[in-house]
């Protein structure tokens, strides 16, 4: 599957995956009503307004950018309605010929980690019948329990043709809280980039292996370390937009082909529509302004990357 990603991004000239997190507060209106007027103010109709939304962004911006990322939590918090809104996602997203990324950041060992393993990557026998469930091409995975939670997803993989990406270093402020610290003389981070770089070795295509890792552009200086430190590893990069990172921050986080990595923007995309420089928009046409942010973030990057 990373070889069909990176096939992807040179196709369309864009290292970008569309984050499609959409809490209510994103929805315009409109959306809303109408919905609501069809299932009234219940989780059915909240889950309604958020497929409906989703489409219309996929609508959008399918021809320039070769993924998408739904974060299954912006989904779970509507009950089983949210999942039946997140699997339609994930079924309309590869009708237009989008590559998903589930952000689940599930971790778990055994059996536990099997299942997961193939709710989001594989398939489940039922009877005489092998069946995929919510079918995504890659899914985030968190590696705090070590190799006993990552392998089950990892063989889901290799039998599914499917890829992982590996919680390394993350966006948010607080991260280094643990991820900072010094275990003898390297820090958790890296120890755990070490063991993302050993655990993808067996499924290396070409260059890069079937198992990434997520690393924040908010940290351009750990990811320029963290590119050499996994080379055979694809990145994949949260932060961009409106958690503060720029084009600027990224070149790092490629290689010296410019390949090896695929920034997320969620909220500067999908809620472009509230942002100043997109107002013109209006909240009729959000589909737009989120096309608009598409074009102008594949510019930055561009820019960065040339400079």
């Amino acid at each position: 599957m990373i070889g069909k990603l990176i096939e992807e991004i040179k196709k369309k000239g864009a290292p970008i995956v569309v984050g499609l997190d959409p809490n209510l507060v994103f929805i315009p209106e409109y959306i809303q009503k109408a919905a609501f007027r069809e299932s009234g103010e219940t989780l059915e109709g909240a889950a309604g307004a958020v497929l409906a939304f989703n489409q219309e962004i996929i609508d959008a911006v399918y021809d320039l950018v070769p993924a998408v990322k739904p974060q299954i939590a912006m989904y779970e918090q509507f009950g089983v309605p949210g999942l039946l809104a997140y699997q339609k996602t994930i079924e309309y997203a590869h009708k237009r010929g989008l590559i998903v990324i589930a952000d689940v950041k599930r971790g778990d060992i055994g059996s536990t980690s099997e299942a997961y393993a193939r709710a989001h990557l594989g398939r489940i026998s039922i009877g005489k019948k092998t069946l995929p469930v919510f079918d995504a091409d890659f899914a985030t995975v968190n590696p705090y329990l070590g190799t006993d939670g990552v392998k089950p997803f990892i063989d889901t993989c290799m039998e599914n043709d499917k890829g992982i990406f590996i919680l390394v270093k993350t966006s948010n402020p607080s991260s280094g809280e643990f991820q900072d610290q010094k275990i003898g003389d390297a820090t958790l981070y890296q120890k755990v980039a070490d063991k993302v770089e050993e655990w993808g070795k067996p499924s290396v295509e070409t260059r890069y292996s079937e198992v990434g890792a997520v690393v924040g552009a908010t940290y351009p200086e750990m990811g320029n370390e963290l590119r050499k430190r996994m080379p055979h590893t694809f990145i994949l990069v949260p932060g961009y937009g409106a958690q503060g990172a720029t084009g600027a921050d990224l070149k790092g986080f490629f290689d010296e082909n410019g390949e090896g990595a695929i920034i997320n923007s969620s909220r500067g995309i999908i809620a472009a529509y509230r942002k100043k420089e997109y107002e013109k928009y209006g909240e009729r046409n959000f589909a737009d302004a989120a096309r608009a942010a598409v074009l102008d973030m594949r510019y930055d990057i561009r820019t960065a990357l040339m400079s």
